[in-house]
């Protein structure tokens, strides 16, 4: 590798022509991702975002540097590694989904994101950790346990998808796959200082992803920068016939992500602030994210944005408590999914916690575990599913009503919180998060980094848009990036010096 080269906060783009110049190969950047990891997730800070490496790493680099001088690019991710949320299951790569009851697990087939990555010429570098089962908004697992926040080590980087975030925050890897059910992206970016976005549900197959709500789930790109994770979306959205939601693919006529990288996509773009779901200036813990997100607002206004502030979805509070449907789902979906796993020793929830085999905070996978009823025969189910459609309506009034184009508010409303706060203070239950307001109503919404606290603790700013309009999201969010700038690597993982 050239010392021309730095992978500390390298771009896709930056390595595609660092390849091209003749400063680099796939199997140099992946061993230097690889000693990366060695050096700050196994060791140094300890950051424990990685659950298993893919030994076939080196060897897939050395195969696409090979076709490159053979035939060319095998497709817009070529050489680039990738990691992947350990939910997705990988052939031939031990696939945990977070939970030792699944240690062993080592599927035969790829998950079709995965598939879908390795056609767009990505390596799968390494699996992510997450909650067992993606059950809860940080980052502890019976698997691996605590994640780390790279931004102060004594904080949780958030959760569903701890390790993706993690890990792309401390450049372990070039881009990561996580989920997002209820804010499984979205918050870990907004702690991690990434972009993220979770998509229209349907438009990203969950084919081989541990389910929970599948009106709700979907995989989708984190990145350190707006283009890379414009790059990664390309590859993830597409048509699934094993996926019943993926019709939803029909909904969207876009060519490429890539192609709403505008550095005025601000211009003219009118934002509703929904102040009801900022935390309480009297709150130390909201306050500096509150700073935060006004000085986001503040550069958006500079990039020609126009804000309605504030505007409301009408009981807003009472309608995320109300579309919960977590325990019924997880009942039917995440239990039928481990039944079809042979070579996974337990064929329900109830096995697992009855075994002792998942981690003791995780207090809504107990729940589903503990739900003996048959969902559709319950009022509450379809009362809370049909909610969600009607929370999707009052949102997109909201949006008619003032001529909007997204409405805005911090993903979460605290801090990355500390590990002690994990043990007293919060659960998924209180946590006082935003991003089930998309989620619950399968609307599409990206987190932007705002920037960082006086204390150096990141904060993302949730931008919800319409269904199918990512590509207005990325367009905003990437004028965004251009104005404020609000990339900070961590400083608990610098650039390793040359030898």
């Amino acid at each position: 590798m050239s010392d021309e080269f730095e992978i500390v906060e390298a771009t896709i783009d930056e390595i595609h022509d660092a390849i091209e110049a003749g400063q680099l190969t796939s199997r140099e950047l992946v061993e230097d991702y690889l000693d990366r990891i060695d050096r700050y997730d196994r060791n140094g800070p300890e950051l424990n975002s990685i659950v298993t490496e893919n030994d076939a790493a080196v060897d897939r680099a050395i195969e696409l540097d090979e076709r490159r001088e053979e035939t060319g690019l095998v497709g817009p991710l070529h050489g680039i590694p990738v990691l992947v949320k350990d939910q997705a299951e990988t052939a031939g790569i031990r696939t945990t989904f977070g939970s030792e009851a699944c240690a062993d697990h080592v599927p035969e087939t790829d998950a079709t994101i995965v598939s879908k990555l390795k056609d767009a010429g990505a390596i799968v570098l390494a699996k992510t950790s997450l909650p067992d089962f993606a059950a809860a908004y940080f980052g502890y697992s019976s698997m691996t346990g605590q994640t780390k926040n790279p931004y102060d080590l004594d904080r949780d980087p958030g959760g569903s998808s701890a390790g993706t975030g993690s890990s792309v925050a401390a450049n372990l890897g070039t881009v990561g796959v996580g989920e997002d059910t209820g804010g499984s992206i979205r918050v870990p970016a907004a702690n991690c200082n990434l972009f993220g976005i979770r998509v229209t549900t349907g438009l990203v197959s969950r084919t081989g992803l541990s389910p929970i709500v599948p009106r709700q789930d979907t995989a989708g790109p984190m990145a350190r920068t707006v283009t890379d994770m414009a790059y990664l979306l390309d590859a993830l959205v597409g048509y699934d016939p094993e996926d019943d939601w993926s019709g939803a693919t029909a909904q969207t006529d876009v060519d490429s992500y890539t192609d709403y990288l505008n550095e005025d996509g601000l211009e003219g773009r009118r934002i509703g602030v929904l102040r009801e779901r900022f935390g309480s200036d009297d709150n130390p813990r909201a306050a500096p994210v509150n700073t935060v997100v006004e000085q986001a607002m503040e550069a958006m206004r500079e990039a020609g944005a126009e804000f309605v502030d504030p505007v409301s979805i009408p009981d807003v509070a009472e309608r995320i408590e109300d579309t919960e449907v977590y325990e019924y789902y997880g009942t039917m979906y995440l239990n039928d999914f481990l039944a079809e796993r042979d070579d996974i020793p337990y064929d329900s929830v109830r096995e697992i916690c009855e075994a002792g085999k998942y981690h003791e905070d995780l207090e809504l996978l107990e729940a589903i575990a503990e739900t003996s009823v048959v969902p559709e025969e319950e009022l509450d189910f379809w009362r809370s599913s049909l909610g969600q459609e009607s929370f999707r309506r009052d949102i997109m009034n909201t949006l008619a009503a003032d001529d909007l184009d997204a409405l805005l508010f911090p993903d979460v409303q605290v801090v990355p919180p500390t590990m002690a706060d994990l043990e007293g203070r919060y659960t998924t239950a209180n946590f006082p998060t935003n991003t089930p307001i998309a989620a619950q109503s399968q609307c599409p919404a990206t987190s932007v980094p705002g920037g960082l606290t006086d204390e150096g603790l990141p904060v993302g700013v949730e931008l919800l848009g319409k269904p199918y309009h990512e590509h207005q999201l990325i367009e905003m969010a990437y004028a965004f990036e251009q104005v404020a700038d609000p990339r900070h690597p961590p400083e608990s993982a610098p650039a390793i010096p040359s030898e």
